[in-house]
């Protein structure tokens, strides 16, 4: 099976590229960003900052939903169209957001917001992995990832920054705005690729039901559990396990956004390389071994283990959680054949279940116990991740030409 939909819109001029990363970008920095304003919505909107961050849960949960089903009714579109059009609609949802006059009209915006945005990511990382020419799709699928990690440590902290100053609306100003320019890039430079036209929805739903596919979306949510659930509680996790300040947090978050940036890229070029299957496996391994001597760290010092020893393994292990998305991403596409963007959907709605169960799992394991068993808690459901993945490409193999 080609690893693209359309194998034959395969360019090797990838001047398309900074466009899709920049799209991404945009829309990771408007996913995350209302964590870093609660308190300014808070107070504008006169709500508790708990009902403030239920903007954040419902637009999760929405593009968890949404995804998949926007990828079905949206195959047929160009996918210049589709991710040109989108971004165009996304900026004009931006720009009514900072003119909200309630917390239900911000709310009803925010469920617009991710159902544009649960349309055109997944259409990004299948367009690059269609337009790329195979030996290379996976370190294209992996730029356009990094986008989503570079929204972490570059957008959300502006936009966070911005909100502070001049606020809550700069932020949403500064979305419209950088996805107005990605309208005009990606206007300029996507060539034409046309929609599924040969396959019906019928169809295309059959290709989503194989077990291969459902592997795939089964190994997301393992990764993202695990990856997630350190990430998420990563201030008691720091703590609990150097006995470092509250000041040092931002440097560690900002270390591990820089590791999965450069993780991300690394785990396209390690697709590329070794093929999905070895590449998977080998950055489970990775996570595993990670986080388990991470959990160690704690009880082996005391309480005490030395920043920058810790900081360093966190990096790693950093790297080892981003870079899993690539790979995985270019699995489904090529599992899943003509339905590959449904699947990349379909794969991105298991992030988001992940993400879920993730802080559900580290916020029990913190209420019994510290930081060491969050992470103890996340080497166990990597182990598990691994165990099934080592059995998934063996039934199901992917090899490195994406030939089956």
């Amino acid at each position: 099976m080609p690893a693209s939909p359309h194998p034959t819109s395969a360019t090797p001029s990838m001047r398309w590229l900074p466009g899709l990363l920049l799209a991404t970008f945009v829309i990771g920095t408007d996913d995350f960003i209302i964590a870093g304003i609660l308190p300014e919505l808070a107070v504008a909107f006169d709500v508790t900052e708990a009902a403030a961050g239920q903007l954040v849960t419902v637009f999760s949960l929405v593009y968890a939903v949404a995804a998949p089903v926007m990828a079905l009714f949206t195959a047929r579109l160009s996918r210049r169209a589709l991710i040109v059009g989108g971004l165009t609609v996304f900026a004009l949802i931006n720009a009514a957001t900072v003119l909200a006059p309630s917390y239900a009209a911000l709310m009803v915006l925010r469920v617009a917001a991710a159902l544009v945005g649960a349309t055109v990511t997944p259409a990004a990382f299948a367009t690059a992995g269609g337009l790329a020419l195979p030996e290379r799709s996976g370190r294209a699928i992996g730029v356009v990832a990094a986008g989503l990690t570079v929204s972490l440590i570059v957008g959300v902290p502006v936009g966070s920054w911005l909100g502070g100053l001049f606020g809550w609306q700069a932020t949403f100003v500064l979305v419209a705005t950088l996805t107005v320019a990605a309208v005009f890039i990606t206007g300029l430079t996507l060539p034409a690729l046309p929609g599924t036209t040969g396959t019906g929805l019928r169809e295309r739903l059959q290709l989503l039901r194989r077990p291969s596919v459902l592997s795939c979306v089964a190994g997301t949510v393992f990764g993202a559990t695990a990856g997630f659930m350190p990430y998420t509680f990563i201030v008691p996790v720091v703590t609990d396990l150097t006995g470092v300040e509250r000041t040092l947090i931002p440097v560690t978050i900002g270390v591990i956004g820089i590791a999965g940036a450069i993780g991300t890229v690394a785990g396209g070029r390690l697709n590329d390389r070794w093929g999905p299957d070895r590449t998977i496996l080998t950055l489970m391994a990775v996570m595993a071994t990670t986080t388990v001597v991470l959990s160690l760290a704690g009880p082996l010092f005391g309480g005490d283990a030395p920043y920058w020893l810790f900081l360093t393994v966190l990096a790693v292990w950093g790297a080892a959680v981003w870079a899993y998305n690539p790979p995985m991403n270019a699995r489904a596409l090529r599992l899943a054949g003509d339905a590959g963007t449904e699947a990349v959907a379909l794969n991105t709605s298991g992030l988001y279940i992940g993400i879920a169960v993730a802080g559900a799992l580290g916020g029990v394991a913190l209420s019994v116990g510290d930081g060491a068993l969050v992470l103890g808690l996340s080497g166990a459901v990597v182990v598990l991740g691994m165990l099934f993945m080592s059995l998934a490409v063996r039934r199901f193999p992917c090899s490195v030409s994406g030939d089956q």
